[in-house]
Formats: C-alpha cells, structure tokens, sequence
C-alpha cells in the first residue's frame, strides 16, 4: 500500500477561499484522496492532535487559531507522499517559504500558514486516527495511475 498522509486546510485557507486552489496542486501532483471531512475542530481534538507540541509555549495560540473557524480535514495517498507534500508546502510561514510552494504562493503572514501535513509516517497514522476510523477511508484505484506514476504491468 502507498504512504498515507494527513493534510488540513486550516482556518486561513477556508477564509481566503484557497481550498480548491490547493486541492487542485495535490491532485495535479497525482496524489489520491482516500478522505475528506469539512469540520469545526474542536479544542479538545485540536489538543489531541498537537499532543506533540503540550510543552511548546506556542502551543496555547495554534489550539485557538486551528478551532477558529472550519478546517478541512483529508488524506491523501501515493508513494512518498509524506516527503513530497512537505516540500509543496514550503517553509512554515508564508513570509520564508519559497516562490513555488503553497506557502510561498499563497501567504506572506508570519502567523498563519494555510495547511497542515504530517511530518512522518508514525505521526500520520496518529493524526490520520484523530479524524478519521479506518471505515471512512476510502480504498480504490485510480485509472490512471499507470500515467501518474510509471507502473508498467
């Protein structure tokens, strides 16, 4: 099975109505959306999905602006995945992240970043858990999949 990852559009993407140019980018790159869930995250499900950071002094402003306002909540799948989503995202905040990047294309602020994808196999599988049960994701083929990645039978 290919690796699986956890991407939300956080709060600043759902307002400044970047969602679908963001999909688009995921989509365009051939990776496969497993899940969706378009949600208010709640604090409680905020702190449980930054468990990681309970120590960090930032972790108080994240909880508050991530449960802000609506989020939308995905999985995505390919073959190193989590690497590849990573570098589309760019540097954390807009105003480091390089031209070319969602980051750097769509935001220029040193407070918010527009989305959010896990960082390593173990943590997508915890975060991934947080949002969604195994029955909500969604197990297909794509039909061109051959094309997107090269796979001769």
């Amino acid at each position: 099975m290919a690796e699986r990852t956890l991407i939300i559009i956080k709060p600043d993407g759902i307002q400044r109505l970047l969602a679908g140019r963001i999909i688009s980018r995921l989509e365009e790159r051939g990776f496969k959306l497993v899940a969706a869930k378009f949600t208010h995250i709640s604090e409680e499900l905020a702190k449980k999905l930054y468990k990681v950071h309970s120590d960090k002094p930032f972790l108080k402003g994240l909880v508050k602006f991530i449960s802000s306002s609506p989020s939308l909540v995905m999985v995505w799948e390919a073959d190193g995945i989590i690497e590849i989503v990573r570098k589309m995202m760019g540097a954390t905040f807009g105003c480091e992240a390089e031209a070319g990047t969602i980051r750097g294309d769509l935001s220029c602020g040193k407070r918010y970043n527009l989305i959010h994808g896990s960082d390593s196999p173990e943590s997508a599988r915890y975060e991934i858990s947080v949002f969604f049960g195994p029955d909500e994701i969604v197990d297909y083929e794509l039909t061109n999949a051959h094309w997107i990645y090269g796979v001769n039978d």
